[in-house]
């Protein structure tokens, strides 16, 4: 009896086992990610507190200005094009619309599928920005806020990601006014992870645009 009442538990355990194999698992929808009405893939970008540290390599470019733009590319979109996030803001560089009409471009979908019109408008709102920071750029460079080191880069990489008035009041509050965007990255992230790029051959420009041609 023993034996037999072993053999129908083994056998009802088997069976549980194999037909445990042909349920339907239901997927896990994973937040952040859709493509809008008009094909366009929207993403959400993960907290910065998760990964502002993590380095982002760009091979054989050192600090140039190509090194420069291919990491703020990765950093914002991993470098896609036609990404915009939930907060509206489009392509590799992630612009709000606002900023591209200041520099000359309204065809936001043209914009989102032209990496040569994103390229561009990302030289432009640099222009734009040493302009509008040439006196923060000379004051604070080479001093320490918040154990980091104010290079030229960092600050033009931090008003891309903020704003330039909000690195003046960064710069001007020595770093206790700080900002950080909706997916939590800080200001202070992006001084220290874009520290001593050349860009130089960038000249400030307060009326720089895109030429579209």
């Amino acid at each position: 009896m023993i034996k037999k009442g072993s053999y129908i538990l083994g056998l009802t355990l088997l069976v549980l086992v194999v037909s445990s194999g042909f349920i339907t698992v239901e997927l896990e929808k994973i937040e952040g990610f859709h493509i809008d009405d008009n094909e366009v893939m929207v993403y959400h970008v993960p907290n910065q507190f998760e990964n502002e540290d993590v380095g982002i390599r760009v091979p054989l470019v050192g600090k140039t200005f190509f090194g420069f733009a291919q990491k703020m590319a990765y950093k914002e979109s991993r470098g896609m094009l036609h990404l915009v996030n939930p907060y509206g803001y489009m392509g590799k560089y992630q612009f709000g619309k606002s900023a591209l009409r200041t520099i000359g471009i309204y065809d936001f979908q043209e914009f989102l599928h032209n990496g040569n019109w994103q390229d561009k408008a990302f030289k432009a709102l640099i222009a734009r920005h040493k302009w509008i920071l040439k006196k923060e750029i000379e004051k604070y460079s080479g001093r320490i806020i918040n154990g980091v080191e104010i290079t030229e880069s960092g600050l033009l990489a931090a008003a891309h990601l903020g704003g330039a008035g909000s690195v003046k009041k960064y710069l001007r509050s020595n770093g206790r006014r700080g900002f950080r965007d909706g997916f939590g990255t800080s200001i202070s992230s992006y001084i220290r992870s874009f520290s001593g790029y050349d860009i130089s051959h960038i000249k400030a420009d307060p009326e720089a645009k895109v030429n579209l041609e």
